[in-house]
């Protein structure tokens, strides 16, 4: 069946660095969308980045341009999201996902089927 694992995530102070991971498995990888999700306390979740169609297609939320990397490996079968320059609004618990498909929204949580169990990221002032 689908496995998404997450890592990577922790505590770390303004203008620092993360690199989260997202091994997969249980589907053909690389084909359709996985995409990185955020949710702070309270917030809605929020897409922040997905890459599709074997890497010809990355997103970014506006927020997060320039300053997080979305990649992939194939051969680890893993995603993974490069995080710097870090603020305090980029703390929440962090998902991978990845869906049936490798067009439509990329953001729309609802449009992904398969999800991590979260890691946390915590970014203090």
């Amino acid at each position: 069946q689908v496995q998404l694992v997450e890592s990577g995530g922790g505590s770390v102070q303004a203008g620092g660095s993360l690199r989260l991971s997202c091994v997969a498995s249980g589907f053909t990888f690389g084909r359709n969308c996985m995409g990185w999700f955020r949710q702070a306390p309270g917030a809605e979740r929020e897409g922040v980045a997905a890459i599709c169609d074997y890497g010809s297609r990355l997103y970014y939320a506006d927020s997060v341009k320039g300053r997080f990397t979305i990649s992939q490996d194939y051969d680890k079968r893993t995603v993974y999201l490069q995080m710097i320059s870090l603020k305090p609004e980029d703390t929440a618990m962090y998902y991978c996902a990845t869906k049936e498909s490798r067009w439509g929204v990329w953001s729309n949580y609802i449009e992904y089927k398969y999800w991590g169990q979260g890691t946390q990221v915590t970014v203090s002032s």
